[in-house]
């Protein structure tokens, strides 16, 4: 066999292999998913050093874990609202986590009149309406939908672009794993409809 049909031989084995590889490594992206906020092609999150790019634990495991010091304010609030089992168990759930400068954007006094005791139950509505039960939707996956929520009320979610907003909030990095869900960071603080007025 010449040189160059040679080379071709291992040129088709090499793309053959890489294929095959492919498809036992994971699920294939669409290529017309789009591309939430933060992330790369198709939605897809940067490799940050610093970001858990794996699942090594369930939801609070993964919130209290390395690369999510930008969101422990949620994490108080979910301690709070007495939500750390709820968010421990089987799910799958997806999170849309507000980060601390979200919280920062609420009216003077509000964060701190929640996780008064006697707010707990109002607390525990405002955080479920961040949570999605049932799935654990990728950056890859998302579209303009109506999304469940754990608190009742669904979510509007509209795709523009690079752009994904949940309501009014804007999805500012995706695909944080967990063993039971997905979290993704958000910039506003969502409010159920009774609670607008806050």
């Amino acid at each position: 066999m010449s040189r160059t049909l040679k080379t071709a031989a291992m040129c088709c084995a090499l793309s053959a292999g890489l294929v095959g590889y492919t498809v036992l490594s994971g699920p294939a992206i669409a290529e017309d998913a789009p591309k939430m906020a933060g992330g790369e092609r198709h939605g897809m999150p940067p490799a940050a050093s610093d970001a858990p790019m794996a699942a090594t634990g369930d939801i609070i495991d993964v919130a209290t874990g390395p690369g999510m010091e930008q969101v422990t304010t949620v994490v108080q609030a979910i301690k709070a609202a007495g939500l750390v089992d709820t968010l421990k168990g089987k799910g799958p759930f997806t999170v849309f986590a507000p980060t601390n400068e979200a919280f920062n954007k609420l009216p003077k006094g509000t964060l701190d009149d929640l996780l008064k005791p006697e707010n707990k139950e109002k607390l525990k509505q405002i955080l479920l309406y961040h949570v999605h039960a049932g799935d654990s939707i990728q950056a890859a996956d998302v579209k303009t939908m109506s999304l469940s929520t754990a608190e009742g009320d669904p979510l509007k979610v509209t795709v523009d672009g690079d752009n994904v907003m949940i309501n009014n909030a804007k999805v500012v990095k995706t695909d944080v794993h967990a063993s039971n869900g997905t979290i993704h960071w958000i910039d506003t603080v969502l409010m159920p409809p009774e609670h607008h007025s806050m």
